[in-house]
């Protein structure tokens, strides 16, 4: 049986990669220690998620390991000899990072170093996938012509009619510290695909959501609109008349690509991954799909400034995937997902909020 090691395991991406790879009968080897709840607060919490994979999965094990611990790390991968690593722990939040910059570096940067070298140690020959963000570009594509319409913002050249491609630039941008630290870790993974040889990529995620997602307000934007839509709690808007726009991905069309790259993989490879142009849309649009699947009006309040390095128009051209991987494509509609959403939130959180 195969085995794959997933840190992050219990995190939104992490936790649909493990059910994917175990339905497919591979051995599953879970890293979390709960690192959001600390990060976030109880509303981050993901032991639930913990708890649902390892009733639910045969062949799971949970390891309890913090992945700025490096002989922790060093220790569990020549144990576990796995065939494949899916590295999606991380802080996530830009905002977060500014308030906690050294854990913010030493769990991004230095987590994922700690892990890039154990693999090479052990097992070199292990497919390695690594979840970036899209945030490696800072706020580079906010200086692309912008075109406003009704109810969002889009890119006024057509030579980004199908989004934001891989080879845009990241320097000379404003990225919030976690942007950094991601960057950091996106270098560090092509360059032991392309010094050492390794099977290397990075996927530089849009907004990956679904149904398991703990979203908080400073992370997880669909889940969370949708969580405060559901309680009838006040959502935030921060700046660009809530025009800005985001791709949303579902984390089994993630998993999805991760098993193509897993199963033909590329040395020190970089992949935008995200919903495309399709399943992208602005926040008074994800307003009304979130009213139209929960059947409650949308309470909000407008704050004029802006987010510190906030795209005001972000979707990810899918081109190269689908040109690498061809059998992989979208494959759960914008709709689908916020349906899936409203459904999850309220069957894990049945307080009445009429």
């Amino acid at each position: 049986m195969k085995k794959l090691l997933v840190t992050g395991s219990s995190g939104l991406i992490g936790s649909e990669v493990c059910k994917y790879f175990s339905a497919e009968g591979w051995e599953i080897h879970g890293v979390d220690n709960n690192q959001r709840a600390v990060f976030f607060g109880p509303q981050g919490d993901t032991r639930w998620n913990q708890k649902r994979l390892m009733q639910e999965l045969k062949s799971f094990y949970h390891h309890e390991l913090d992945i700025r611990d490096r002989s922790g790390v060093l220790n569990l991968v020549a144990e576990v000899k796995p065939d494949a690593v899916v590295h999606t722990a991380a802080q996530p939040s830009h905002d977060r990072a500014a308030a906690i910059p050294f854990e913010d570096f030493d769990t991004n940067a230095v987590g994922t170093m700690n892990l890039l070298e154990a693999v090479r140690q052990a097992v070199p020959e292990a497919p390695f996938a690594h979840m970036s963000t899209n945030k490696v570009y800072g706020d580079a594509p906010n200086a692309l012509p912008l075109v406003e319409r009704e109810t969002r913002w889009d890119y006024a050249d057509e030579a980004h009619v199908h989004g934001i491609a891989e080879s845009f630039t990241i320097d000379q941008s404003k990225h919030s510290l976690f942007g950094a630290s991601k960057v950091a870790s996106d270098i560090m993974v092509q360059e032991y695909g392309r010094y050492f040889g390794m099977p290397t990529c990075c996927l530089r995620g849009g907004c990956l959501t679904g149904p398991h997602h703990s979203g908080v307000e400073l992370h997880g934007f669909l889940s969370y609109l949708i969580k405060c839509n559901l309680e009838g709690r006040k959502y935030k808007v921060f700046g660009y008349k809530g025009k800005q726009v985001r791709d949303n991905i579902h984390s089994l069309d993630v998993a999805r690509f991760i098993h193509e790259f897993i199963s033909a993989p590329r040395c020190g490879e970089v992949y935008n991954i995200g919903g495309g142009k399709a399943n992208s849309c602005s926040i008074l649009e994800a307003f009304r799909l979130a009213e139209r699947f929960s059947g409650k009006e949308m309470v909000y309040q407008y704050v004029a400034q802006n987010r510190i390095g906030d795209h005001i128009c972000y979707y990810s051209d899918l081109r190269k995937m689908r040109k690498h991987y061809p059998s992989w494509n979208i494959s759960i509609s914008l709709e689908e997902t916020v349906h899936q959403i409203v459904q999850a939130w309220q069957s894990r959180d049945p307080v009445d909020v009429a």
